[in-house]
């Protein structure tokens, strides 16, 4: 997720998505299951890298274990320009390899025998590319802290994890496990995903910093975070027991940062509450301070807010809600459970990572203020929809569809929360999806048919709409005497979403409106105090009695 709010982004690009439907032969191998990608299955990745700031430059070499899925002799590896792979060997024998843009393809000689465990090592230099404002534009970022000492971070949502190292780079192969291995200036420190496991002093003036991920973690979250950083660590009680807690900042920000953190444990709360156990125990949490806004690398979430409340000091609902917490942790660390844990195998599908961490931020303001702050908070955000193109993408190219995939989204799983009108059911379908999917890949249809199944209704249309559209659904209605008849407009063939309405004086109760008229007794002393749940995200229109259209 580049992270965070999408919004800012969406204001510049609002409209390019749907002039960029020219894909390049670049997009399809980067974004589909080639051949050379389909016959192998990556189980572990040992990432070697050494930091060179004085020019801008990253070395070293990647091992790939890798299980046989079928015979086969040409391997697609993926490592972006300017960067350049110098070697590749295989069972110590040298392989040759040829160049198409970012993907290389390499002719491995020896036997590929299926459901066997292999690997390769892949050694690559160059200056990999510099992000200009990340987290949005992608890459590496070469930045000073305020003692004007360098700071160094990658952030490659998006722009992809090959940008700074070779690997299988699609969503939908994730390693089991990763030992990631930085090479830094003596003075200074890395911090990358999962647990520390040694630092090895070298003779030369650097210090390697060896990490390693005991779980499956996505490509671009595997992060290098290097700079003067000290370590404030804590631990929290949650549903997997004691979670170790680290929180790694610039050294002269610990007093801040340790004030500032203490949101961390009723967010953990919180969260473990509604989504289930967090998913990386045995890797830790830690916050990461960082030179660029922020992003969810698992189990080392960056984090750039400056110590401050909302959204860089702003409100994204409006409401005042969002600056009681703030944004960065709260959003950034749901991504633990939508992105990291259950992660889409297409970028296409990224609403699955995006609509459900920006609706964790609805659920937050809930635990901390009460439910009607967490449905004036999501009612708020509506203000940055766009309805510019659909929220899915198209597959195989490598493209995320539009940036309404945070707020849109949001709401759209908030209607399907009013459609169940029951909270507790809300939440089991909520823990159960992390259950079922824990450290999967999935596609939208998985999740479409898991919430289906859960809410006991077949939801097909709503995300119909909501994900594969840009109109927003009308319900129109018209009172007759005690009655009130009613059926959608402006929306998908057959949209059948439930909502609730106020027929009567004990509260909203839910109707199914069809595109076609359908009726319903009113018992209110006033039939004109029908009312629509304003939860929904709905336009409503009331037609005159005498409208027979």
């Amino acid at each position: 997720m580049r992270g965070i709010t999408m919004f800012y982004m969406a204001l510049l690009t609002a409209g390019t998505v749907s002039a960029q439907q020219h894909f390049t032969k670049a997009d399809t191998l980067r974004g589909s299951i080639t051949k050379e990608r389909a016959w192998w299955d990556v189980t572990s990745y040992d990432l070697h890298v050494q930091v060179h700031l004085e020019d801008s430059t990253f070395s070293g070499f990647n091992t790939i274990t890798y299980k046989v899925l079928k015979p086969d002799s040409v391997m697609q590896i993926d490592l972006q320009e300017p960067m350049v792979i110098d070697s590749i060997l295989q069972d110590k024998q040298s392989l040759t390899f040829t160049r198409d843009g970012n993907a290389w393809f390499v002719k491995i000689k020896a036997p590929q025998v299926k459901d066997k465990i292999k690997r390769i090592t892949v050694f690559y230099n160059g200056k990999p590319h510099k992000a200009k404002n990340a987290p949005w534009d992608g890459g590496v970022v070469w930045a000073r802290d305020e003692q004007q000492r360098p700071w160094v971070a990658t952030a490659v949502q998006g722009f992809g994890a090959s940008a700074w190292w070779p690997n299988k780079d699609h969503q939908s192969d994730e390693p089991e496990n990763m030992t990631i291995n930085v090479t830094v200036p003596a003075e200074m420190t890395d911090v990358s995903n999962g647990r520390l496991k040694k630092k090895t002093d070298n003779p030369d003036g650097t210090a390697t910093y060896t990490w390693y991920v005991s779980n499956p973690i996505n490509n671009y979250d595997v992060a290098v975070n290097v700079g003067h950083y000290a370590e404030i660590k804590d631990s929290y009680s949650g549903e997997g027991g004691k979670l170790d807690l680290s929180y790694w900042v610039l050294d002269y920000n610990v007093d801040k940062a340790t004030e500032h953190f203490k949101v961390v444990k009723p967010m953990l709360k919180c969260f473990e509450y509604w989504f289930g156990k967090y998913p990386f125990y045995k890797d830790s949490y830690k916050l990461v301070e960082s030179p660029f806004l922020g992003m969810e690398h698992q189990s080392a979430v960056a984090y750039g807010n400056k110590f401050k409340m909302g959204y860089m000091g702003r409100d994204l609902s409006g409401t005042g809600w969002g600056l009681k917490w703030d944004f960065l942790v709260i959003h950034e660390s749901g991504h633990e459970w939508f992105g990291n844990n259950i992660t889409s195998k297409d970028i296409a599908d990224m609403w699955i990572h995006e609509s459900f961490t920006n609706y964790s931020e609805t659920l937050f303001t809930q635990c901390q203020y009460g439910l009607k702050a967490g449905e004036e908070y999501v009612a708020g955000i509506r203000h940055n929809i766009k309805n510019d193109v659909p929220i899915i993408g198209p597959y195989g190219v490598n493209t995320e569809g539009s940036g309404d995939m945070y707020y849109k989204g949001a709401n759209m799983i908030n209607n399907i929360r009013l459609i169940m009108n029951n909270d507790e059911a809300f939440r089991q379908m909520l823990r159960g999806m992390n259950k079922t999917f824990y450290h999967q890949t999935v596609t939208t249809q998985d999740i479409e048919r898991y919430m289906s199944n859960a809410a006991g209704f077949d939801l097909g249309r709503v995300f119909d709409q909501y994900l594969r559209d840009t109109v927003i659904p009308t319900l129109e209605y018209r009172i007759i005497g005690q009655q009130v008849q009613y059926r959608w407009i402006d929306c998908v063939k057959d949209f059948n979403m439930p909502v609730r309405v106020k027929l009567n004086e004990n509260g909203f109760k839910l109707i199914y409106p069809a595109t076609t008229w359908r009726t319903a007794s009113i018992s209110l002393p006033d039939p004109n105090k029908f009312e629509v749940d304003k939860g929904f995200y709905i336009h409503v229109k009331r037609r005159e009695a005498t409208d027979n259209k």
